[in-house]
């Protein structure tokens, strides 16, 4: 696997890993004297769920930024993964998106992709990586966990102006520290 920062040859590839995924739950994270738990409720019936394509002005601000990085995934040739953060006003990498495709899930290329972040994050000297995703997404939720994010904070307004069933989600905020 490669993994390569976004420029204006390999620019024709961004969004090609954002495909649908697996809702098969959520994460019902808890706050008790200042330190979150979490549980899992299981849905009986998992379905798909995917996330539209970012505008390419999002793409273009990557390449020769100093503040912003995109990075893409490859296998034999083929783009199978990205990640998207900037450097942001509180100390932290802001992952903005990050994505493997469907058919490369469970390789160790979201794994790699958020080494590469915490290299890039290193080198501009930030004290860790922050992210944001919904309860419902379940299967990232347990990536994140296994790599050593913690739950740093949630919002249960912050997708309610949405229509369903994308309002009652809940976002949960991740930080991996340094």
């Amino acid at each position: 696997m490669d993994i390569v920062a976004l420029n204006a040859q390999n620019r024709k590839d961004i969004n090609r890993a954002n495909q649908p995924f697996t809702v098969i739950g959520k994460l019902k994270p808890s706050l008790c004297d200042g330190k979150w738990s979490c549980t899992e409720e299981l849905f009986p019936v998992p379905r798909t769920k995917s996330y539209a394509d970012e505008e390419d002005c999002f793409y273009d601000s990557c390449i020769g930024s100093k503040d912003r990085r995109a990075y893409l995934a490859y296998e034999e040739g083929q783009c199978v993964g990205q990640v998207v953060l900037h450097k942001d006003w509180n100390g932290y990498a802001l992952i903005e998106d990050i994505c493997v495709a469907r058919d490369y899930r469970g390789r160790g290329i979201g794994s790699a992709l958020i080494e590469r972040a915490v290299e890039w994050a290193r080198s501009k000297g930030l004290q860790g990586l922050a992210l944001e995703t919904q309860d419902n997404n379940l299967l990232a939720c347990r990536f994140y966990m296994k790599l050593g994010f913690c739950i740093g904070g949630v919002n249960t307004l912050f997708y309610r102006n949405f229509r369903q069933p994308y309002r009652d989600e809940i976002a949960i905020y991740w930080y991996l520290l340094f």
